[in-house]
């Protein structure tokens, strides 16, 4: 499936529907081990962890999945395995968010070549600081150049480059750009995004903690750093409040925080790793210089870690 989902009608006549981002995307960690090489086993029983437990897709090559460090071999290989070992039993999605449009091109058309992922995340360029007429022009080479749906990934934050409202509508008119990660923490942001957008135009909140507001305002789902661990209690938030169950799904948003608040204790995404080790999901280790998380902080963990994965 490239940028659109094609489904059999009742008089069996085939229909073209968008492609629609929605529900709770686990952004993945890539294992390694302590050289840095992929643990391909250990890639396999993440996405059953997080397939298992209701997520309603998954996210390869992101900033959790470390892919500024990966080799061109290896993020390849990272999608070969996703897609043959996810089988088709929810959409995967994968980065493209390098440094330059020439990169993110090369990244995009690998992707597309293996064949199987339902869509593009791109984050803003990162160490330089375009202006936002340079974003427009960096993402529409970027669609052009390939069928695959695009995700705007925002996150000023870690880039130093926000994504304005202005630069969003604008790249909502072109074909292939379908949606937003927005990872901001801006919640005016959020919702003038959600509000102006056009029909269609997908919001995924990218901050863990603000997704029950999210979904409040209008927001489709969320792709999750923290769901690599909770992925059950996430998927429920989501489900719970597609459900009408607000309540519950905020009881959940507010059992995430102890969780989300041990993410920065450690060099991204180090807690993430340790924190699935503790939930029983081997994922190895960090790229150096991230190693490990501080001793004063593991009980904590332990402590966050069992209440997220509590039944």
């Amino acid at each position: 499936m490239a940028r659109r989902e094609r489904i059999i009608g009742d008089a069996g006549r085939e229909t073209v529907m968008p492609f629609r981002p929605h529900g709770i995307i686990p952004a993945l960690v890539t294992p390694l081990d302590r050289d840095g090489e992929l643990l391909e086993q250990g890639l396999r029983d993440l996405l059953d962890y997080t397939i298992s437990n209701g997520v309603h897709g998954v996210f390869v090559l992101g900033s959790s999945g470390e892919i500024y460090g990966l080799s061109e071999v290896q993020k390849r290989r990272v999608v070969e395995i996703t897609v043959e070992h996810v089988a088709g039993r929810v959409p995967i999605y994968a980065g493209a968010s390098e440094i330059t449009t020439r990169d993110c091109i090369a990244t995009a058309h690998m992707v597309q070549s293996v064949g199987g992922v339902q869509a593009l995340s791109v984050l803003t360029p990162y160490f330089m600081t375009p202006t936002q007429s340079e974003l427009v022009e960096h993402y529409r080479a970027i669609a052009a150049e390939t069928d695959l749906p695009i995700l705007v990934y925002s996150n000023p934050g870690r880039t130093q480059v926000p994504v304005t409202l202005c630069t969003v509508l604008e790249l909502a008119e072109v074909d292939n750009i379908i949606g937003v990660k927005d990872s901001a923490g801006d919640m005016t942001l959020t919702a003038d995004y959600i509000r102006e957008a056009p029909e269609g135009f997908s919001v995924l909140m990218g901050r863990d903690t603000l997704i029950y507001p999210a979904l409040a305002m209008g927001a489709d789902g969320a792709i999750a750093s923290t769901a690599n661990i909770a992925p059950r209690l996430l998927a429920g938030l989501y489900d719970s409040f597609v459900a009408g169950d607000r309540a519950r799904a905020l009881e959940l948003q507010e059992r995430l925080s102890p969780l989300r608040n041990l993410v920065d204790k450690a060099t991204f995404p180090v807690v993430l790793k340790e924190g699935l080790r503790c939930a029983g999901v081997e994922a190895g280790y960090c790229f150096a210089p991230a190693r490990e998380l501080d001793e004063q902080y593991r009980e904590a963990l332990r402590t966050a870690v069992r209440a997220v994965t509590a039944g």
